[in-house]
């Protein structure tokens, strides 16, 4: 997901094992990540993307102040979703701590440590056999009418 500020960025999805870089987006007040490489293309994570700060994380405080979390291992994810035209992407830290994206100090570097798990598992229905191993199955017994 990248941020409603980011939508005339031209982006794309993350990688896992790819390290990006915090940074503002030209013709945008937007900060996101990207490949140091391609600075003009926003990496868009799903929440739930585990991320691993190189160093400890630092963001912006009101506009003035930079503070730091000491920590560099996060998750991303989304604050505040029901509230339109409001950054929503943050950073989520293990102690439930959030800091938004937009807020980072540029120039950091994380690595995408794991996607999260983007296909639902199948829907059982009342009746279907449960996934036992083999070592507890019971045995079919074959019945012949005659």
């Amino acid at each position: 997901m990248c941020d409603y500020s980011l939508h005339a960025v031209a982006s794309r999805p993350a990688k896992v094992g790819e390290t990006l870089i915090s940074m503002t987006f030209r013709g945008t007040a937007t900060r996101g990540f990207a490949l140091e490489s391609e600075p003009t293309v926003a990496v868009c994570m799903l929440p739930g993307t585990e991320l691993a700060f190189v160093e400890d994380v630092r963001y912006d405080s009101r506009w003035l102040w930079t503070r730091t979390i000491r920590e560099r291992v996060a998750k991303f994810n989304s604050i505040e979703t029901h509230i339109p035209d409001r950054h929503h992407d943050a950073i989520e830290f293990a102690d439930g701590r959030h800091v938004l994206v937009t807020q980072l100090c540029e120039g950091q570097r994380v690595t995408v440590l794991q996607l999260p798990v983007s296909k639902q598992p199948a829907e059982r229905r009342p009746g279907m056999a449960e996934d036992v191993p083999a070592s507890q199955a019971t045995p079919i017994r074959r019945i012949s009418i005659t």
